[in-house]
């Protein structure tokens, strides 16, 4: 059996007629800039979130910038945030200037520990950037608590979580700011790269609108520093078709899970399956195990057909690019750990059962 990982092409051909039609009006209308379909986008992607604005972006990476940019962060200002993600939650941080802080993870969620912040807060404190892995939002009690304490604003990276819940409201509507991707294999993906930040705070919403349009207020006068950070059209275009359906594309992505789950379970003792705490759902980016001997068992895996990922085999702290930081290996011995063993199954809504029972068994 041929297992696809991410599926993209069964879900084009799902809804091809009504994206293709959804692109070509684009193309005949040649409004590719700031067209009426990213108004539709955003009102519906408030609507889906409950959260007062969306606003949409050219990526997730911009979305974190244009998160950092509108709550003021400076060369010289702190952020805390994991150094077991993607690079573009810290990267962010380094590109305006400021340090990125790292804090450990919970070995169970893989998600910042909120128990480690308050040691490595300071004074140029001034976000927290929780990260909701693989689909999962953090413990957002935890760290609100923290930021109400110290005065500090919270920037949720939620790239992978798009349409998750913490304790019933989407992880779009946590937290000061929360941003997502809408890159092709994420969970609500465009045709290119996209984002979106949320927010219910109106003069960061402004700000951000301006932001993402080279500080513009109006037409060639500008009161920021911005970027070129617009969603174009056409990706809205076939977002406002996808969004439609994505309520059951999430289900069965659930559904996928809980599949696996159960048969992992009963099958092999020797994997560490995903754990999703009580006060959350998880959009399932990623369905992500934890194995002895990886790379191992990603070769025999492959050569059954069945490909893997692994997300990520190196934290942030040890990354050349972050040397200057000054970390070593043995900060953080969690997310070390973690990163040499995490491996990352076929996961997409489409996933029939006997593609999931072949997995496992193969496992």
């Amino acid at each position: 059996m041929k297992i696809d990982f991410a599926n993209l092409s069964y879900q084009h051909n799902l809804y091809k007629e009504e994206i293709e039609a959804a692109i070509l009006k684009v193309a005949r209308t040649c409004n590719f800039i700031m067209g009426e379909e990213v108004a539709q986008l955003e009102k519906s992607l408030q609507d889906f979130t409950g959260a007062k604005y969306a606003i949409s972006c050219s990526s997730g990476t911009d979305a974190l910038l244009l998160a950092m940019m509108a709550i003021g962060i400076q060369p010289g200002d702190e952020v805390i945030t994991t150094p077991f993600t993607f690079i573009a939650t810290a990267e962010t941080i380094a590109l305006l200037g400021a340090k990125p802080v790292f804090v450990d993870i919970d070995e169970k969620t893989y998600n910042i520990d909120p128990s480690n912040m308050e040691a490595v807060i300071t004074q140029k404190t001034k976000a927290i950037i929780p990260v909701s892995l693989y689909g999962q939002p953090a413990d957002m009690d935890a760290i609100d608590d923290i930021a109400k304490k110290y005065g500090l604003k919270v920037i949720i990276d939620g790239a992978q979580s798009f349409g998750s819940t913490y304790k019933g409201k989407t992880d779009s509507n946590l937290g000061d700011i929360s941003c997502t991707s809408f890159f092709p294999a994420k969970p609500l993906g465009c045709y290119g790269d996209g984002g979106a930040v949320f927010t219910n705070d109106d003069l960061i919403a402004e700000k951000i609108k301006s932001l993402r349009i080279h500080g513009q207020t109006k037409r060639y006068y500008h009161q920021y520093v911005g970027i070129g950070g617009r969603l174009d059209t056409i990706q809205a275009a076939v977002l406002n078709v996808k969004l439609k359906y994505y309520p059951a594309d999430l289900k069965r992505r659930q559904e996928a899970a809980t599949k696996y789950s159960e048969k992992l379970k009963v099958k092999n003792e020797k994997l560490v399956l995903p754990f999703v705490d009580e006060h959350t759902t998880s959009a399932w980016a990623q369905y992500s195990i934890r194995v002895k001997d990886r790379e191992a068992l990603q070769e025999r895996l492959k050569d059954k057909g069945v490909p893997t990922a692994v997300h990520y085999p190196m934290p942030l702290h040890l990354q050349a690019c972050f040397e200057y930081l000054g970390y070593k290996q043995g900060d953080f011995p969690i997310a070390e750990r973690v990163s040499q063993e995490i491996m990352s199954l076929p996961m997409n809504p489409y996933l029939r059962d006997e593609e999931i029972d072949y997995i496992c068994n193969q496992l």
